[in-house]
């Protein structure tokens, strides 16, 4: 679960090595269950700055990692209050696809949904008004609850310079949390799959648990199902794939 081998664990227990990345010490951390303390001590034993708590290598919070355990047959997610992907099961990874490596603010879903054409590419023509309005919203209501956070006021202050359409949406001064939403996502190997978007938020109000459910009346169902069946064979070929993939702050989570 942590995308580290047998060992890599070994030299760490020795000793022997370079000091693990923050991410790879997240990613341990999630592995192991810890408490946010037991978290902490970690970082500092290992000599490394504990990571803002909205950052792609944050603690998630162990509530969230169990729930995740028993959805390993639903795409889910667990992303931070910007939208800044954590953790998923590769149900989430076959659906939605694995994030580029970026970190701070940029990590963000709502920086790249504004600034990448390829993020929105993944959804369907009709959808891209309304996402941006929702995710606009709820970034309000992000920052009006973390009022003076750097991260929030940094994402803000780039997107108003570099995004014509955020700007303007900005002004509107819509507030919204994001607690559900019906998304059609486009697919490159299943075509458009439309699902519906759950949340279920930490009680800090910090991370979101996201997960997808097929919208009744469509095909959604097979199309998952297929995606599932793609990913065992692809596992099946391949049975190290998991292993030599590039070790980043956004694991992919199996159930253990």
């Amino acid at each position: 679960m942590a995308q580290a081998s047998v060992e890599y664990y070994t030299e760490l227990e020795q000793g022997r090595g370079p000091q693990p990345s923050e991410q790879m010490l997240a990613s341990l951390a999630r592995a192991l269950r810890l408490t946010a303390d037991e978290r902490d001590h970690v970082y500092h034993l290992a000599g490394r700055a504990l990571p803002s708590y909205a950052s792609t290598a944050a603690h998630v919070h162990p509530g969230m990692l169990d729930l995740l355990d028993h959805l390993h047959g639903t795409p889910a997610q667990v992303i931070t209050d910007l939208h800044a992907p954590l953790v998923q099961n590769p149900m989430a990874a076959a659906l939605l696809g694995r994030p580029e490596h970026r970190t701070g603010p940029r990590a963000g879903f709502i920086h790249q949904w504004f600034l990448n054409p390829v993020v929105r590419g993944r959804y369907h023509p009709e959808e891209h008004d309304h996402q941006s309005r929702v995710l606009v919203a709820d970034l309000r209501a992000v920052s009006a609850r973390r009022a003076g956070a750097r991260d929030v006021t940094e994402l803000v202050r780039d997107l108003t310079r570099r995004s014509p359409e955020f700007a303007g949406l900005w002004e509107q001064q819509e507030v919204a949390v994001r607690r559900q939403d019906r998304k059609r996502l486009v697919h490159p190997q299943v075509g458009v799959v439309e699902v519906n978007c759950l949340s279920l938020l930490s009680e800090d109000g910090t991370q979101r648990l996201l997960w997808f459910t097929p919208a009744p009346g469509t095909d959604a169902a097979e199309k998952l199902e297929l995606l599932r069946t793609i990913g065992e064979q692809d596992l099946a070929r391949d049975p190290s794939a998991v292993d030599r993939r590039p070790r980043t702050p956004y694991p992919v989570h199996r159930h253990l």
